[in-house]
Formats: structure tokens, sequence, C-alpha cells
């Protein structure tokens, strides 16, 4: 074997996925619902979260996501095990394989539980992150230990990048990657502190955008090496950055994503060229969309089609980049590239090619990227 092919990175196959929100309990109930251009954002009217009306896209309060009476299982973790089955049910992955690896993402998991219980020993527990992952990896019959990532907005495609860095380096055949995240007062007033939340459905890349929507699901995207399921899309690439900007506001100059970008891009063995169109993380707020706008356009990406999912989902959060990426999967499989709602007019400086109305494509490669607090941004590249 010649050194060449001793660093050949195996191929990273994506085998299945799921996306759960209030939209549809698949990924074709949601891809159909989006072709339709409907969107889960509406008006909420929930004292218990907000004495203000805000919008917001959120499950039913009687919504059922899994078959069961244990109590043990809060919504967050419903949402994951709902999701996880879903992605699952067909796959052919064996979860109780010993190369199988399940991964979590999420911001905030079961933080909702300190707006309603007295706080204890054991609360501080049960609001861990690790014990929601060991919850469900008992429940799906997991073998190894559950990996976490939680890095504020980018953690679902961290999360994805993660997989792909484990299977591609020879400890793990499957990844099982799934994130989620639920809306409570906690979470939403830290939003409105900030004045980040727009009184209407936002609009992302848009002259009058004024801040983000919160939003409700989980995603779940199943990941393999085996070369059974080599005639399917494949991850190619990804790369982490910060630009250590501040806590809550992003880069001003976009040099730290573009530095993700194209080393995602460096990472694929593509070229700025190669990609047919974006999923930008596009949140409506106006530091936002203009230091990721500087980002494309400093990577060389400013004609290429792009779109956000925002004004459709609202912010997921830890879901947000695994909802955003199987849907843009389906854009490749079906050659449509969604509109962005909400937009009309640019207004970023750096102009950026917004998909305003449904764009028929050929496109074989798509990015997606991610920023969130604390100044970390992600990139990762899929493909045919």
């Amino acid at each position: 074997m010649s050194g060449i092919d001793k660093m050949r990175k195996p191929d990273v196959f994506v085998v299945a996925d799921n996306v759960l929100s209030p939209l549809g309990k698949t990924t074709a109930e949601n891809f159909g619902k989006l072709k339709e251009n409907v969107s889960a954002v509406k008006q909420q009217h929930l004292p218990a979260i907000s004495s203000p009306p805000f919008y917001a896209s959120l499950f039913g309060k009687d919504e059922i996501f899994i078959k069961t009476d244990a109590p043990v299982y809060t919504k967050f973790e419903r949402l994951l095990i709902a999701s996880i089955e879903n992605a699952l049910q067909g796959s052919g992955i064996d979860t109780k394989d010993n190369k199988t690896v399940l991964i979590i993402s999420s911001t905030k998991g079961n933080i909702s539980l300190l707006e309603n219980e007295q706080y204890h020993p054991e609360l501080k527990k049960r609001i861990a992150l690790s014990s929601s992952a060991k919850l469900i990896a008992e429940y799906f019959g997991f073998t190894r230990r559950p990996v976490i990532i939680s890095n504020a907005c980018v953690s679902g495609v961290v999360a994805m990048i993660s997989g792909m860095r484990l299977l591609r380096s020879g400890q793990y055949e499957n990844a099982v990657i799934a994130g989620a995240d639920v809306i409570s007062a906690f979470i939403l007033s830290g939003f409105q502190s900030f004045q980040a939340l727009s009184p209407q459905v936002c609009r992302p890349f848009d002259k009058l955008r004024n801040g983000l929507n919160l939003g409700e699901g989980a995603g779940t995207i199943l990941l393999s090496t085996d070369e059974k399921y080599r005639k399917n899309i494949k991850v190619l690439g990804g790369s982490v950055s910060n630009d250590a900007n501040h806590i809550s506001g992003p880069s001003r100059t976009g040099q730290e994503l573009s530095y993700a970008i194209r080393q995602s891009l460096h990472d694929a063995d593509l070229s700025s060229g190669d990609i047919g169109f974006i999923s930008a993380h596009g949140t409506a707020t106006v530091y936002n969309d203009e230091m990721e706008a500087r980002a494309i356009a400093l990577s060389g990406l400013q004609s290429v089609p792009l779109n956000s999912l925002k004004g459709y989902y609202g912010h997921t959060l830890g879901a947000a980049g695994l909802i955003e990426s199987i849907i843009s999967l389906q854009s490749l499989k079906h050659g449509l590239v969604l509109p962005t709602l909400g937009f009309t007019e640019c207004g970023v400086t750096k102009p950026v090619n917004v998909v305003a109305s449904p764009l028929p494509t050929k496109a074989n490669y798509f990015l997606k990227t991610a920023s969130g607090f604390g100044g970390c941004n992600a990139a990762v590249v899929f493909g045919k």
C-alpha cells in the first residue's frame, strides 16, 4: 500500500435521518411542508413562559412523542428518543454493536427542571446532560459511552463533525447523532434580555430584520463508513473556529467563520466553485447576519445560492445544525433549494445570493454554516 493510500480518509456516508418538529414527525413530512411554504413559527400566548406574547415554533402541550407511561423521561429526552427511533427504523445500524457511537447535541437540555422543582443535589445530577445521554443510551442498548456536544448554537454542526472524525479515526464504524432543545421561560428570558427576539416572524438577511424567533425540535442523522452505503450522500469535511470577540457578539469581520469555511472545503478536497448552495445559520439578528455575509464573501462564496430556514423553524438551538443539514440533504436529493422566508431586500453590507423563491438546482455539494455565543463557528460540507 502506498503512502497516499494510507493517508486516504475513509468515506463517511449518510445512512438515514429524521427531523421531528411542529411541522412533522419525519423528514419527509417536514420537507413536504417546507415545499408548501408552511412555517411553524406563530404568535404564542403562554403566560407560564412569558407575560407578553412572542413568536416561536413550539409543540402543542399535549403532544405525544413516544409510547410509554414511564415518567422517567423529560420532554427533552422524549424528543430525542422519538427522533432516534424513527431514524433507526430499517437503517441496518445496530445500536448494540461496540463499533456504534451515540452523540447527543444540545445547548440547554433539561434546564427547565430548575423552574418547577426545588433545587437539591439529585436535581443537579438530573439536569446534567450526562444523565440524559445515559438514559437514552440505555433505552436503545448502546454499549459504548455516549458523547455529548454542548457548544452553544454550533452544537449540531460540531456533533456531525465529531461523528465524522470518530468514524475516520477507525474507532467506530457507525454514529448515531441526535440533537434537541425545548423552549422554557429560562431560555426565552435570556434572549429577551438581549432584546434579540423579533416581534414577528423573523427575516434572515433582510433589510428590515430585527431579531430571531426560537423553536423546539429534534434531528437525528446516522453516519457510517460501511461501503454498502457507498451510493449515499457523504459528509466530506468540516471545521470549527472561534473568534474570541465577545461572549454574545460575533466577530465584526467574519474572518474566523471564513477560516472554518475554508478549512472545511480543504478537508473535503473541494474549492469554493464546487459548492452548489449554502444552508446559512441566518438567525435574522443584525450582527449575526452581517458577520455571516462577510465570512461568505471572504470565502469567495458570495454568488452561491444561500438560504436560512429560521423563518420556518425558528432557532432550534442545539438541534438547528442537524435539522437544517437534514433538510438541505433533501434539497440535494430533490434538486430544490428552499426559499428564505421573509426575505425581500438584502440588508447586509456584503451582498450574498439569498434565495427568495424555490430554486431548482443540479448541485452536487452544499455547505452548512453555524455560529453561536462565545464566538464559536462551524462549517460542514456534504456531497453526492
